[in-house]
């Protein structure tokens, strides 16, 4: 029994991974990408991104299912949800100009195992999402020509009757995305302009649409007489809400591309707040106009604008909607065969997935193997795969993406700006010894004036808190958080408030359905949920946080991020079981591959940070671990990884810059290193610039 229990040094790695987060590089302008992109580029992007086959599909569907007219106050709810998750977004693309999306930042706030599974979840949701949307398009240009496209190759090539499995083959829609797969592979700039020729055509169709409706726009279709403009009330308009919420899950793809904006600090936010208030007008105003067109309950859900305009005279003009949907739903295939491979870059890169997804081509500038070999396995999951019972994993693997960015703003938003550096607890003196990385703000004072300034009023001190610090205001009724850490507190809050939220949620959608509470405790557990959400929220409000930058930041943190966070909760748990069945076990499966890809040896923690230098032998020079079998990208660079990951004290480490060509090594004693040659190994360490431990 005692062999299947973990043992120490297990649960300790694991402890290590929950909260070891990433270390970005000073200059986080440098790339190995093509800073191309500008802001109409990111923003078009970002439109392709979500004004998809949703707008010629969704509008209908809800109108007439969920909300009637009133689908026009859905997506404006769902349009301010969306707000909340894409500030966050717009905050971190600008602060960290990296690729990798949510797995990004989740990666350099919170940590390493919850990046991975963010990043593996994100992986599914955009291979899922590419292959769901060729299937789409294919299905939409078949009905053009009477289906004769499927009828053939059930003719000729035959039908399957297998679980997962489609009906037929779809080769149209596998072929859609290797053509695809090809344009992406030839650089952004390629990238962007097609993207650029499909948004244009779009966006004509969409003006066209919006004028001809308005034209034959009829009031009375909102009428009493017609159900009037509510029909189904309040809960019609919520549930409509939570479908129209994933209209606008596109926008992440500009966070992703942020690695290849030339002006990402500007260009970012700039780009998701134009491409999300133009996506929230759109479906704003065609839903107007559809439901203004013809009575709301008459309408066909499967292709309700083409059907509007046949119905009113004018069958010709769903050629032309048609047009427009095939283009809108190329660039959502665009979008997501352009994020994909970038972030199977940036985890590569870190050492969490394969290492040859890390390689950018020297002349495009972009992971062609990542591209390559992603576009394949969607084409593959497109031309075999029944993807309606899996189309629900886009939902939760979005939400959880928004959820953990929204947490990690307010983590990141309370810490310090050097990350990783030696603090004291917020209550004591400063020593009057210069320290190595304390804040930015902190060093210059005390470098520029006497040491006197320790014997200063403690109350000029106070002016000066770190983030994280409690603020002076509090002190004198919160005295006991001062004895912590700056950012201690607010990291326990934060898991305090989701912890808060998750409960909230579930007694929210299942305590009168499947629980079957009794309205006293429905009312207690809702009243001390709420209460304890209110209390972490209040409790990291009472901190420091970072106030002086040049970035964008988001306003109202804590509320702001908060309120994403329930919202996606809520959105969360109103999904099936069988998708959270599912879903649990892409996990398991994803930390099963974590293990293997990770396996503890000293390159496991090799990533776009620096390593140890290793030095072996009297005269021998610089000789690499076996596992650099390709180490750099390039060759000047010196790698290093944490101090944790050999279990070396931190004292016997030398600090301090070291060139590659010195020869001043410090030996540590006693380390055995698995597959290195035999003996206490030198070496040379440089800042830790990798995930720290």
């Amino acid at each position: 029994m005692a062999r299947w229990l973990p043992r120490s040094a297990d649960l300790t790695r694991f402890c290590q991974k929950l909260n070891r987060v990433k270390t970005l590089e000073d200059d986080m302008m440098e790339t190995s990408f093509n800073r191309c992109l500008s802001t109409i580029d990111l923003t078009l992007l970002g439109i392709g991104g979500m004004v998809g086959s949703g707008l010629y599909v969704l509008t209908g569907t809800v109108a007439k299912e969920m909300a009637g007219p009133a689908v026009i106050v859905s997506f404006i709810i769902a349009g301010f949800a969306s707000l909340l998750a894409a500030l966050c977004y717009a905050e971190f693309g600008a602060r960290v100009p990296k690729t990798g999306s949510a797995y990004m930042f989740t990666y350099v706030s919170v940590g390493e195992i919850w990046a991975f599974l963010i990043g593996w979840n994100v992986l599914l949701e955009y291979m899922i999402g590419g292959a769901a949307v060729a299937r789409a398009w294919s299905g939409y240009l078949d009905s053009i020509f009477n289906h004769k496209i499927k009828n053939f190759t059930e003719t000729h090539i035959g039908t399957w009757q297998v679980p997962f499995l489609a009906h037929y083959p779809d080769f149209l829609a596998a072929t859609i995305l290797l053509v695809a797969t090809a344009f992406i592979s030839f650089g952004a700039k390629v990238s962007s302009w097609l993207n650029h020729v499909f948004s244009a055509v779009s966006i004509g169709v969409i003006l066209f649409i919006l004028i001809m409706g308005f034209v034959l726009a009829q009031p009375k279709n909102w009428g009493a007489q017609e159900g009037g403009f509510a029909p189904y009330g309040l809960s019609g308009i919520m549930a409509g809400t939570a479908t129209c919420f994933y209209a606008f899950v596109g926008f992440d793809v500009i966070a992703a591309s942020s690695e290849e904006a030339r002006n990402p600090q500007k260009a970012v936010p700039r780009a998701i707040a134009f491409s999300l208030g133009l996506a929230t007008g759109a479906y704003i105003l065609v839903s107007m106009v559809l439901t203004l067109m013809v009575p709301w309950h008459t309408l066909d859900p499967d292709s309700a604008l083409a059907d509007a305009f046949y119905r009113r005279g004018y069958s010709w003009a769903g050629f032309l909607v048609a047009t427009g949907s095939i283009c809108a739903m190329n660039t959502v295939l665009l979008s997501n065969l352009f994020s994909l491979p970038r972030i199977v870059y940036a985890m590569a890169e870190d050492g969490l997935f394969f290492q040859v997804f890390s390689r950018v081509h020297p002349r495009t500038q972009v992971p062609v193997i990542g591209i390559v070999v992603f576009g394949f396995l969607m084409a593959l999951l497109a031309l075999v795969f029944d993807l309606e019972a899996l189309v629900q994993f886009l939902s939760i693997g979005t939400l959880l993406a928004y959820t953990f960015v929204a947490a990690s703003i307010i983590v990141l938003r309370f810490q310090q700006q050097k990350a990783g550096a030696p603090t004291q607890p917020a209550g004591s003196r400063p020593s009057p010894e210069p320290r190595e990385g304390p804040a930015t703000g902190e060093l210059k004072e005390y470098e520029s004036f006497s040491d006197k300034l320790q014997l200063v009023d403690r109350d000029k001190s106070k002016e000066h808190r770190e983030p994280g610090q409690l603020k002076a205001a509090f002190e004198p009724y919160l005295e006991f958080l001062s004895d912590f850490y700056p950012g201690e507190v607010v990291t326990v809050a934060v898991v305090t408030l989701m912890v808060s939220a998750v409960c909230l949620c579930s007694i929210l959608v299942f305590g009168n359905t499947h629980l079957h509470l009794p309205t006293w405790s429905y009312s207690l557990l809702l009243v001390l949920f709420s209460l304890g959400f209110l209390l972490s929220l209040l409790l990291i409000w009472v901190h420091e946080q970072q106030r002086s930058t040049q970035t964008f930041q988001i306003p109202l943190v804590p509320l702001s991020p908060a309120l994403s966070i329930v919202l996606n909760i809520y959105l969360m748990l109103k999904l099936s079981y069988v998708t959270w069945l599912r879903f649990t076990v892409w996990l398991i499966l994803g930390e099963c591959s974590h293990g293997s890809m990770i396996p503890g040896s000293p390159c496991s923690l090799l990533g776009r940070g620096k390593c140890l230098v290793w030095l072996w032998g009297a005269g021998a020079g610089q000789q690499w671990p076996p596992c650099f079998k390709h180490p750099l990208s390039h060759p000047a660079e010196i790698f290093c990884i944490t101090p944790s990951a050999c279990g070396a004290d931190q004292s016997h480490l030398q600090t301090g810059e070291i060139p590659v060509s010195s020869t001043h090594a410090r030996k540590i004693p006693g380390i055995s290193w698995p597959n290195l040659p035999a003996g206490p190994p030198d070496m040379e360490m440089c800042p830790a610039q990798g995930p720290a431990a």
